[in-house]
């Protein structure tokens, strides 16, 4: 178990009582209080949930669009700066290889990525690079994100961040500052309710559950994760999507 890496959260989930189970290679909680009680929380109020496991990896240089147009099966060249757009990355079958976020920034882009895919991902875009000018760096273990999903989510975080997070549009992203550090706040989700995501240094990573538990943020596990996404019709990797399955197969 040493040997399994954790998100900056994992003493967290531990001191609450969560179950950890590994999940994609990584130390997470499945369930606190119960999945039909974590479940509902999100629904009625607001649910935070350790995505820290998700890979986030940045791109810059300037072949930096080239290289996701050539990898991504939607258009990248036509988001906005601060804007968020789900894509599908496919192999030489065109078959899925994984769903991935991927942000636009003046300076660059930010790509999310599954964390059971990770390496598949970095190693993709590694052969497809060749003879480019782009520099991709792995944030993912230098940094902790997470999301509040719920009715409640938008208006509990409005105090601890300097943008609005009710300013955001759905799939919109900015950075930003929460609680005095520097942040990314982004307006996506992954349950069917509103809410959003704060990517932030891994050394700030728990001041900022503290303050969202006290702001009345109810922990929520993989377990009700699951239940959510399903409920709302979401597609998860590994069930909906493989390497078996194609974008139109998958209705994408």
């Amino acid at each position: 178990m040493a040997d399994i890496p954790k998100t900056a959260l994992y003493q967290q989930h531990v001191d609450l009582g969560a179950r950890m189970v590994e999940f994609a290679g990584w130390m997470m909680p499945v369930v606190y209080s119960g999945i039909v009680e974590e479940h509902l929380a999100v629904r009625s109020h607001a649910g935070l949930f350790d995505i820290g496991h998700m890979a986030r990896l940045s791109f810059s240089g300037d072949d930096a669009l080239a290289l996701l147009e050539k990898v991504c099966t939607n258009n990248i060249s036509t988001m906005k700066d601060g804007q968020v757009r789900y894509s599908l990355v496919c192999n030489e079958h065109g078959c899925i290889l994984d769903d991935v976020l991927v942000y636009k920034w003046s300076y660059g882009y930010t790509m999310v990525v599954n964390a059971s895919n990770r390496t598949k991902i970095v190693n993709w875009l590694d052969i497809h690079k060749a003879g480019m000018d782009v520099d991709i760096k792995d944030q993912t273990m230098d940094s902790a994100m997470i999301a509040i999903q719920g009715p409640k989510a938008v208006a509990m975080v409005k105090s601890l961040t300097d943008v609005d997070p009710s300013s955001l549009k759905y799939y919109f992203a900015a950075a930003t500052r929460c609680m005095g550090q520097q942040c990314v706040l982004s307006r996506t989700g992954y349950t069917g309710e509103d809410g959003v995501e704060i990517m932030i240094g891994n050394q700030y990573a728990n001041a900022l559950w503290d303050e969202l538990e006290t702001l009345g943020g109810k922990p929520a596990g993989l377990g009700c994760r699951d239940t959510l996404r399903l409920e709302a019709a979401m597609p998860l990797y590994g069930h909906e999507l493989s390497e078996s399955i194609d974008p139109i197969q998958a209705g994408l």
